[in-house]
């Protein structure tokens, strides 16, 4: 059982179906068929593949229009500090919106019965949907971004029924969640439509002839806060007890009672006497998304029942309930089969391999040997080992993080009066918590109590506060320890240490991703460093934990304690040194000239790629048996060796436009190019009907397209369009002009890896950070030379690095960043390469850099730029002791592979 070998690392690029997890021969049984994967999936994502492949054939434009702005487009967004951050969708929203999407528009698969041909387990029948309503549930792990799905679906939908003349979706939706918690987190993003216009979801006015800004009328009614209701436009965001037709009020899950927290019956009026619930029923239309859907797991139910009365009452008026979309990482019924309805999924154990959770790391053997639970009736002595452990490993991240972020250690117990006993102990025990201890009682469903030692109305809205802001600098609490657990909608990102102090049993009904979830999210997101959370306990709490195995999730086991690295590993931050006393900043700080770009692409020209000037690939046409023709076959694209097959569903037989489509979509993201699919795309046609081969071909040959996905086939057309392309668009100006400059000391801290450092002396920064050991090692070298002012080690994308674009080997284009800046003197810098094992993007980089250089001293008359190459092989044997007998030593130097 594991991830396929070709599963990718990046969040971002597609994956085909057949490197998706699926669970080993030795826990597929029956049982495992029901609880490990949707039956609906595997069909749902080969024919989403295929359709994403042709262009999005057979949709409508307003969808066309959409998907391409959001997933097609290069966007940026403005960061916290200031600055615009390219932002793509992850793959895993993009593939669920897209499954919706294809499977209401393109498939018209709107019931129960349209839905059960997609089943690849021979096992769903009709009895399995309790709905007579369109139904989908969206499975996303735990920090996956199901808000995000949420906005484009509604977004679409909008304007799909604005748009399509025969439209049967909604301009009206209700988003539910199921309890006050989950509310506020989905209230910030949608009060005031701030998701709608801080993503990239509106597209531009203009864009495909619409004006999708001024379109998006919108009024937003948060619970019984009601404003004018119209016709159309209306976003109702409502904890799912404000729904309630008393008929069903009694049957909530988990609901043991009413009131602040959970929110009260809807038993007050507004907008003219109606009720939320009434709103809602009396609407023309609706489309229904359930934040959080796992509690949807019995049509008995009120949450379903309301649902169906909805869907009812919409009948009665010749109307019908759109859609529902359900969004949730745990789909599973109290018996652990996963909802059937379920047309997405992506795993938690591929958002960990992914990076878009945290890892979570449990101690190693020797650890857990030395934890004790001693014999003692005070709760606090009896598990005093396991919580100082996770006190050591929430302070190890402290440490080094709180300059940037407030690390957060959160504790679970089993009930109250241990819950306040271990708050106080941790309070008297630590210096550092003092103070800073936040202790929440919560009931069965999660929620916060209300009657928790007799606290006013006032103090429970500072607790939720508290305890939803705890990420903030300037909230006070350090740790949360908590009854149970904040279940669902406590998503905040801090959590570094978890700490398990209760028993878990079948009967409550929890799942290990539910427990792992309060501390999967990550604390830098958008930044590309590796995360882990840090899970301490009891043996039961561990095992408990450790069940999740079974869903493939690969758990890191390291040693923790005194004196040890830590299991969780946070990430470095790289700052300027302000705090070393013994550092002259303003000696050692470097000021480099930001040069506007010699080579750009000049889009335009695309359209004059023409198929009949293109080289012929002459390829022999091989022939494919019927069976063969209906297999993937997966080869290296240097050796040709096999990795491995998926043979095609027959009702899912490949066609020519997804086979031009995958050719001119990886064409335009590999050459990172913005828009031009619709010309690509007829051109590559018309070259692989007419030059690819020996002969013309018909592309609908099934035989024909079996002979596309050859390395042979592969090769050629990348190749040979690649090649073509860049020499039509890759265009460099004669001049460069300076736009700005990089000064080191205003760097922002920003954080790497963990990872080998260096404490340098003759730097602005606090480390140089690399996991090379031969840049380790120089990097000591230039922290020793007495003959130079100061050094830094060049980071990657961030605000103060210098970046170069350069002409790759392919003729492309892609950014260059050197290794490491020296100030020797205050008028002469040097910007170092150095390399271990030369490539073949070595000699473009290089020959850019030198113009750099050239750029640079031209353009700032104090100063003299100069480029200087050191190969690892060349240092070991010369080794110099000064930097001046670095500069003798690699006079000249250059990479082997030099034009």
């Amino acid at each position: 059982m594991g991830l396929h070998p070709g599963f990718p690392a990046d969040p971002h690029v597609l994956l085909d179906p057949a490197v998706r997890w699926y669970p080993g021969e030795e826990v597929f049984t029956e049982t495992g068929q029901a609880t490990l994967l949707p039956p609906l999936v595997h069909r749902i994502r080969q024919g989403v593949k295929a359709w994403r492949d042709s262009g999005y054939e057979g949709a409508s434009d307003t969808t066309r229009a959409l998907l391409r702005h959001w997933f097609e487009t290069e966007h940026a967004l403005l960061a916290a500090d200031g600055t615009l951050r390219p932002f793509r969708y992850y793959f895993a929203q993009r593939e669920a919106v897209e499954s919706a999407v294809w499977l209401y528009e393109v498939e018209e698969a709107r019931d129960p019965y349209a839905l059960i041909r997609y089943d690849a387990s021979g096992r769903v029948s009709k009895g399995m949907f309790a709905e007579d309503w369109t139904r989908y549930v969206l499975k996303l792990a735990t920090g996956a971004g199901k808000t995000k799905v949420m906005s484009l679906l509604i977004a679409w939908a909008y304007f799909h029924r604005r748009y399509e003349e025969d439209s049967d979706l909604s301009t009206n939706f209700l988003v539910l969640a199921p309890n006050i918690i989950v509310l506020d987190r989905l209230r910030q993003d949608f009060d005031g439509l701030r998701i709608f216009h801080e993503d990239p979801i509106l597209p531009e006015n203009g864009h495909e002839g619409r004006s999708w800004q001024d379109d998006f009328q919108v009024t937003l009614h948060i619970q019984d806060e009601i404003g004018v209701v119209s016709d159309t436009g209306n976003l109702f965001l409502s904890n799912v007890h404000r729904l309630a037709d008393n008929t069903f009020a009694p049957s909530f899950e988990d609901d043991d009672t009413s009131g602040y927290f959970l929110g009260r019956r809807p038993s007050g009026k507004a907008n003219g006497g109606l009720d939320l619930g009434q709103i809602v029923r009396d609407v023309e239309d609706l489309v229904i998304f359930n934040d959080e859907a796992h509690h949807i797991h019995d049509e008995e139910l009120a949450w379903f029942k309301n649902i169906a009365d909805i869907s009812s009452r919409l009948r009665l008026k010749g109307s019908r309930l759109s859609a529902q979309f359900d969004l949730t990482a745990t789909p599973k019924h109290t018996n652990g089969a996963i909802f059937v309805q379920t047309v997405a999924d992506y795993p938690l154990v591929e958002a960990i391999r992914q990076g878009v959770v945290k890892t979570p790391v449990l101690p190693d053997a020797a650890s857990r040997a030395k934890l004790t639970e001693r014999a003692s009736d005070k709760f606090t002595e009896r598990y005093e080992d396991y919580l100082h452990l996770g006190y050591l490993e929430w302070q190890k991240v402290y440490d080094e993080l709180s300059a940037t972020k407030k690390p957060v250690l959160f504790v679970m117990t089993d009930d109250t009066r241990n819950c306040d006993e271990v708050g106080a102990y941790l309070e008297a025990r630590y210096p550092e918590l003092r103070g800073g201890v936040l202790v929440i009682h919560t009931k069965r469903n999660g929620e916060i109590a209300e009657a928790a030692k007799g606290k006013d109305k006032e103090e429970l809205e500072r607790l939720r506060r508290m305890s939803r802001e705890i990420d903030l600098a300037e909230n006070p609490y350090k740790a949360i320890v908590s009854v149970m657990m904040l279940r669902e909608g406590w998503d905040v990102q801090n959590v570094v240490t978890i700490v398990g102090l209760r028993p878990y049993k079948a009967a409550s009904r929890i799942l290990p991703e539910q427990t792992l979830g309060r501390g999967l999210r990550r604390m830098f997101r958008g930044e590309e460093v590796v995360e882990k959370v840090s899970v301490v306990g009891t043996d039961a709490f561990v095992d408990f934990v450790e069940s999740i195995r079974s869903e493939g999730v690969e758990l890191e086991y390291a040693p923790m304690g005194q004196g040890g690295p830590g299991g969780g590993k946070s990430p470095l931050v790289i700052e300027v040194d302000r705090q070393n006393e013994k550092k002259d900043l303003e000696r050692l700080d470097m000021e480099l000239p930001i040069l506007s770009p010699r080579l750009y692409r000049e889009f335009k020209n695309l359209e004059a790629l023409d198929a009949g000037a293109l080289p012929p690939g002459r390829l022999p046409l091989k022939q494919f048996s019927p069976e063969e023709q209906r297999e993937i076959v997966f080869k290296d694209l240097n050796t040709d060796e096999v990795s491995h097959k998926t043979l095609l569903d027959t009702a899912l037989a490949p066609t020519h436009q997804a086979a031009v489509g995958f050719f001119a979509r990886t064409i335009l993201r590999d050459l990172r190019l913005v828009g031009g699919f619709d010309v690509l795309f007829g051109t590559l046609k018309q070259y692989m009907e007419g030059r690819l081969f020996q002969k013309p071909v018909d592309l609908d040959d099934l035989n024909v397209l079996r002979n596309l996905s050859e390395p042979a086939a592969i090769r050629k057309i990348l190749e040979t369009f690649k090649t073509v392309i860049n020499a039509l668009t890759v265009q460099e100006k004669g001049t460069t002009e300076v736009r700005g400059a990089i000064k080191l000391s205003k760097a922002r801290p920003f954080v790497v890896s963990n990872q080998p450092y260096l404490v340098p002396k003759r730097s602005v920064f606090s480390k140089v950070v690399t996991d090379q050991g031969f840049e380790l090692d120089f990097a000591g070298f230039l922290d020793a030379c007495e003959d130079l002012v100061s050094f830094a080690k060049n980071p990657q994308r961030q605000p103060t690095s210098l970046r170069i674009e350069y002409q790759t080997a392919e003729g492309g284009l892609a950014n260059y960043y050197p290794d490491f800046l020296v100030k020797e003197t205050e008028a002469d810098y040097w910007v170092v390469e150095t390399k271990g094992r030369e490539d073949v993007e070595d000699a473009g980089k290089w020959e850019r850099l030198c113009r750099w250089c050239e750029d640079a001293s031209a353009a700032d008359a104090s100063r003299r730029y100069r480029p200087l190459f050191v190969a690892e092989e060349g240092w070991k044997k010369t080794r110099p002791k000064s930097f001046q007998g670095l500069r003798e030593a690699f006079a000249g130097a250059r990479p082997k592979t030099s034009r």
